[in-house]
């Protein structure tokens, strides 16, 4: 029996000894698309080679370096990354070996060099595509990060400087709907100036943790919560922790993350709704919760809101990027940030953060 044969006769048991292979790794951890979808995929890349090897004619080097550059695309795009390509590769390997071993089915030296040789090609030219298109997906991502920046930017400018040439020329008062149209400007282009001077200090490493007191904190995030809320019609509760509660963090960052997410709630919230900001302490963490009323997120789309350029409703306003550099920023601190849908009512983000453990007092 030719290894092809073998491996087409024998799929479905392949395919279960290579899952607990890579389940039972150390690293790269095993993921549930990895097991669910990849082992199959890798088998069906690793067949498709041998079957070019056991037609009349070897396939050339080229053919076989774009069949597996093709099979490199194919992982880029669904998400795996180049430590899974190496190791599911060698795992699907072994399977296969044990498998004839076990089964004492007779496969020819010839066809396992060949095994060998292809799992090497594959990997070898997987792997190089796939940094290639990361590479230039990332040079991609940046240079739509940049215009759309530049875009926003210019959006918020303009607008604030017709309104205020409005308000100069005396045609209009300095209480009425312009004035707010000026106010929404000002906050916007204050909230880009905030997310990039984040994203600087993130990608250049600097970090400069300082001890603050929660309580403290919130009153500040509170201040500027309470008058959009006013201005947006939305009701806004704030739920206090112990005031003795301490935690250690970059202030910037921590709170440009924690202002990121009032902004999301109280921009999303639906009219006449209502947005929370509460606190608890259990054990050692604190917890800062920000509820809102948007109406619930579509099924399958909650962790996506964390991925770059991706939004969670119809107002495409804003570049996408506030709940990536929330997510980069609380956890530089060493907290995590999680989201809960409460379907067709709203969501519920979770900041957790280790609390300060007190010096024990001087007797």
């Amino acid at each position: 029996m030719n290894l092809h044969d073998f491996i087409s006769t024998h799929r479905e048991e392949i395919i279960t000894r290579t899952r607990v292979k890579v389940a039972s790794r150390a690293a790269p951890l095993a993921t549930t698309h990895e097991l669910a979808n990849g082992v199959p995929l890798f088998l069906t890349q690793l067949g498709q080679i041998l079957e070019q090897e056991a037609a009349q004619t070897r396939p050339s080097g080229s053919e076989m370096g774009m069949s597996a550059a093709q099979h490199g695309s194919d992982l880029l795009h669904q998400g795996f990354s180049i430590a899974q390509v190496v190791h599911d590769y060698g795992d699907l390997c072994q399977a296969i070996t044990e498998l004839a071993l076990d089964l004492r089915i007779p496969v020819a030296t010839d066809d396992f060099h060949t095994m060998n040789r292809c799992l090497d090609n594959a990997i070898a030219s997987a792997v190089t595509e796939y940094a290639r298109q990361r590479e230039a997906d990332a040079s991609g991502a940046e240079v739509r990060r940049q215009g759309f920046f530049a875009h926003e930017l210019r959006n918020h400018l303009s607008t604030a400087i017709l309104a205020f040439q409005a308000v100069k020329s005396g045609r209009v008062g300095v209480t009425g709907s312009t004035i707010e149209v000026l106010e929404r400007s000002l906050r916007g282009l204050r909230e880009l100036i905030g997310r990039s001077v984040s994203e600087v200090r993130l990608a250049s490493g600097t970090h400069q943790r300082e001890r603050l007191h929660v309580a403290e904190f919130i009153e500040e995030m509170e201040i500027d919560a309470a008058i959009d809320a006013t201005n947006r019609g939305l009701q806004f509760s704030v739920e206090r922790a112990d005031s003795q509660l301490m935690i250690d963090v970059d202030r910037h960052l921590f709170a440009s993350a924690i202002s990121n997410l009032l902004q999301n709630a109280l921009k999303f919230t639906r009219p006449s709704s209502h947005v929370w900001l509460r606190t608890r302490s259990t054990g050692d963490r604190i917890s800062i919760e920000v509820e809102d009323e948007c109406g619930g997120l579509l099924p399958g789309t909650a962790e996506a809101i964390f991925r770059p350029f991706e939004q969670r409703s119809s107002d495409r306003a804003g570049l996408g990027l506030g709940l990536v550099i929330s997510r980069q920023a609380i956890e530089a601190d060493g907290g995590k940030i999680s989201l809960r849908d409460i379907p067709g009512k709203g969501c519920v983000f979770t900041v957790e953060m280790p609390l300060v453990v007190p010096e024990p007092a001087d007797s």
